[in-house]
């Protein structure tokens, strides 16, 4: 094997490993595993064949990655049980608070039982807390339910859950300076939005750019859901590659390419930890930071490798992501099937490379191949899949690019100049208008696909595909030769 054939195939056997431990099957994994080993290693030496020794040390990556999963969660859950009694305590404000409806979320770092937690506080949304307030919280500490919800929370290092609980402000400011300066920033581009912008096209370009959904109305919600367009508000690598692309041609004006370069990932460092660096953005990162790394070196670029180094480093931090993030799921599947599914559905049906008139057939693609991808763990986790999703992105995804653009530099002019940005946000205004108009218009319909899978059925399914891309591939081999 190649190097970068060991990373890639120890890399998934790994994540398999992972994910096959945080379904609890933990002896199940190990016995079998172990079996395989010594069966092909007995195979190796009978049959003078190495391949049978590389499957072996495969099968014992499965191993290590249950045996890291279960580290992870054996020491997460001896910190801190929760068991619904009453506690008094300071604590830490360590997340940006995150409002919903008319409360809001507060993630605070205690000391409970001698070990360090984090409680997630669900407290009356005024008045507002922020980012470095120390606390005194009196209230009762619950075990999250359901199960799935307490499994989502223990991703986010969360151990406990406490509602309405008695708080008051001891201090300001105690915090990481940093963290606080980069949160100030983002809340104020956000209220910089609302200023120039009404209400509704302000919301939603604030969550185009930084992925900020709390301002979003119950009505809004649903239409995006309906018409499947909340993808738009969750930063992808689509959205960080023009993001690293912008901040690059900007430093090229004054610096080197190496400075430039070295400076625009900064910025892209600092922009993660602004958005919260929750696991889309981390993901989206990473790839959009492997794309530009691979254009300025000049070399080869892998999507393969690219998007299992992704999922590696994001699952080495926390395994939970893996099986209890749809988050991380969807978007993963979703770059798989723009980068796989997509040209084996080009070629398969022999679609033009032209991207046709406002991109609608290269955004057709794309789409398509992306909610191919995702369709099953969509109604997995969310119990529905819009029906018009296709349609409606292909009207607006052509417009997405420009909007961004422009409230990037929305937001860098509203630092410098209110009459500068007044006039920009004239321009920006007609492209929010379009979106959020076809938003509500096929958020109307309400046409949804509402079913129960099977694992059986979607392993059925995910085989399909996979096959598919096969066959592509093969009549694209055929075709050269």
């Amino acid at each position: 094997m190649f190097p970068h054939e060991i990373f890639f195939f120890g890399s998934l056997f790994f994540l398999v490993g992972v994910g096959l431990e945080s379904l609890k099957l933990n002896f199940l994994i190990l016995f079998l595993m172990a079996g395989c080993a010594a069966v092909f290693v007995l195979l190796g030496f009978w049959k003078k064949n190495r391949r049978f020794f590389w499957i072996a040390a495969l099968s014992v990556f499965v191993i290590i990655g249950a045996l890291y999963s279960f580290s992870f969660d054996k020491n997460f859950k001896g910190k801190f049980v929760p068991n619904g009694a009453k506690y008094n305590f300071r604590g830490l404000v360590v997340n940006n608070p995150v409002s919903k409806g008319n409360y809001q979320d507060l993630n605070v770092k205690t000391k409970l039982s001698g070990a360090e937690v984090i409680i997630l506080a669900k407290v009356l949304r005024y008045p507002e807390y922020h980012y470095g307030d120390l606390l005194v919280l009196n209230g009762q500490i619950d075990k999250p339910e359901p199960e799935g919800y307490a499994q989502y929370l223990t991703k986010e290092g969360i151990s406990g859950v406490m509602f309405n609980s008695e708080l008051n402000l001891i201090a300001s400011n105690q915090g990481s300076l940093l963290k606080s300066l980069l949160f100030k920033l983002k809340n104020s581009i956000v209220d910089d939005f609302g200023k120039f912008l009404p209400y509704k096209e302000s919301a939603f370009l604030s969550g185009l750019v930084l992925g900020e959904r709390s301002d979003f109305s119950e009505g809004f919600k649903t239409a995006m859901q309906t018409s499947g367009t909340t993808h738009l508000v969750a930063l992808s690598g689509y959205n960080v590659t023009l993001i690293i692309s912008a901040f690059m041609a900007i430093f090229l004006t004054f610096f080197r390419r190496k400075t430039s370069f070295f400076l625009a990932f900064i910025f892209l460092i600092a922009f993660v930890l602004m958005t919260g660096a929750e696991a889309s953005v981390v993901r989206a990162a990473i790839m959009g930071a492997l794309v530009v790394v691979a254009k300025e070196s000049g070399r080869i670029w892998n999507p393969r490798n690219a998007i299992t180094l992704a999922g590696l480093l994001m699952v080495l931090v926390n395994p939970k992501v893996l099986v209890f993030d749809a988050g991380f799921e969807l978007s993963f599947l979703a770059l798989v099937g723009i980068v796989y599914l997509r040209p084996a559905i080009q070629r398969y049906f022999r679609i033009k490379e032209e991207a046709g008139v406002f991109s609608w057939r290269d955004n057709l693609l794309t789409t398509g191949a992306a909610q191919l991808m995702v369709v099953p763990v969509l109604i997995q986790s969310f119990g529905s899949f819009s029906l018009i999703s296709l349609v409606s992105n292909i009207l607006i995804l052509g417009l997405v690019p420009y909007t961004m653009i422009l409230g990037f530099v929305s937001a860098v002019f509203s630092r410098i100049s209110y009459c500068l940005t007044l006039v920009l946000n004239w321009f920006i205004w007609p492209f929010l208008r379009a979106e959020t108009g076809i938003i509500e218009f096929f958020g109307r319909f309400g046409l949804s696909l509402n079913l129960s899978l099977s694992w059986v059925f979607i392993l059925i399914y995910y085989s399909c595909l996979m096959f598919f891309i096969y066959r592509s591939n093969k009549i694209r081999t055929s075709q050269a030769l």
